[in-house]
């Protein structure tokens, strides 16, 4: 009989918010095709720990399980990204399989349970950049207005953003006792700037990234674009605002 093969979860755990995290092990069977979430889901059907106690499940948030909802991000061996796209084959072809696999809960956001965190500061932060187009009635407004295919080409790059954490995680800017508003904000004002109807509000988001915790904290470490799960522009994004606010801020002075 051929022996079972089985890979190492080591999980950090926080009961809830005013509990001091532990760390837990579980050996979960192998089987090919298999992603973090599914390793997840195994420990959820039999919750017993390494060294066979059984154990409250273990807590994770998850939605579409495609790489779209951002929901299930976590820390990954060190490493910020989504659960659902880490496939365990690739991890243990990288690290072999007797070496743990260390999931922890992402260190920017206040944790709720076990690897699932509150990411309720990164809408927030949207709203503080007034990142939507106000479009006021139901009714139908006819064709819309043309848009630059160069631009919606870019535009749609931005847009694949799902306010996952990632960059946010990574930016040594972005955390409890700072106001930055944080890398994610910064694209989808720059995506909204560049719309044909979002565009006449472009100051309106201008001055909000000039305030208290704007783009002017960002400190340039370019660790945003590194995690991105999406590869979103955010190096770009960033550079043209910064044009983009400079020349608002001249034509203020100047009363252009």
């Amino acid at each position: 009989m051929t022996e079972k093969k089985y890979f190492i979860l080591k999980i950090k755990r926080q009961d809830d918010p005013h509990k001091a995290p532990y760390w837990e092990e579980f050996h979960i069977d192998y089987k090919p095709n298999m992603n973090v979430i599914s390793s997840l889901m195994e420990i959820q059907r039999h919750p017993v720990n390494a060294i066979g106690e059984k154990v409250n499940p273990v807590v994770f948030e998850c939605n579409c399980y495609e790489e779209v909802c951002g929901a299930c991000t976590m820390i990954i061996n060190g490493r910020p990204q989504q659960a659902c796209s880490a496939l365990i084959d690739r991890i243990i072809q990288k690290n072999g399989i007797d070496k743990p696999i260390i999931l922890e809960p992402l260190t920017k956001f206040p944790v709720v349970r076990d690897l699932m965190v509150n990411r309720k500061v990164l809408f927030d932060n949207l709203r503080r950049a007034r990142a939507w187009i106000p479009v006021d009635g139901s009714f139908g407004l006819g064709p819309g207005p043309r848009y630059d295919e160069k631009k919606r080409a870019f535009a749609y790059r931005i847009s694949r953003c799902m306010t996952c954490g990632c960059c946010a995680e990574a930016c040594p800017n972005f955390n409890a006792k700072s106001d930055f508003m944080g890398p994610h904000v910064f694209a989808q004002v720059k995506m909204f700037n560049m719309h044909p109807i979002g565009s006449m509000q472009k100051d309106e988001r201008l001055k909000a990234i000039m305030g208290h915790g704007g783009i002017q904290d960002c400190g340039n470490a370019q660790n945003c674009a590194k995690v991105c799960p999406k590869n979103i522009p955010l190096l770009r994004s960033i550079a043209e605002l910064n044009l983009d606010v400079n020349l608002l801020a001249l034509k203020k002075i100047f009363k252009w």
